[in-house]
């Protein structure tokens, strides 16, 4: 059923792309979504404030096995909770955000969902081995 709703969801991205069918045209669509996201991020933070960011510095060992993997990561830099708007802002920007990722994947001849499909099983296979 669920690769259903993927399917579905491509067939209608290709239905109605109707200008932009260009490769370039869709990178270059994505990249400025990608931008929105950010800055709608980045709005919730600066401008309204509903969210804040408390980054620290991690360090890593360049040796793996140094690394403590058993203890998953407890603290979150994120504090507070979107309030409606900012959530409504980020919610558009990133179904435009799919809406052109699934773009490109149409005009490349690729399936959303077996991208998903292998990523989902390359974390499930790796765990936290997968790290990035």
């Amino acid at each position: 059923m669920k690769d259903c709703i993927f399917d579905n969801f491509q067939n209608s991205v290709d239905e109605s792309l109707l200008r932009h069918r260009s490769v370039l045209d869709v990178i270059t669509k994505l990249q400025e979504s990608d931008a929105r996201v950010n800055r709608a991020v980045a709005k919730s933070v600066t401008n309204c404030g509903c969210i804040k960011l408390e980054e620290k510095n991690i360090y890593t060992s360049p040796n793996i096995d140094d690394l403590n993997l058993d203890t998953p990561a407890s603290h979150s830099p994120v504090q507070g909770a979107l309030c409606e708007n900012c959530r409504e802002v980020l919610e558009k920007e990133l179904g435009n955000n799919l809406f052109y990722i699934t773009s490109l994947c149409n005009i490349l001849g690729l399936n959303l969902y077996d991208i998903l499909l292998k990523e989902y099983n390359k974390i499930s296979t790796l765990g936290k081995y997968t790290m990035r």
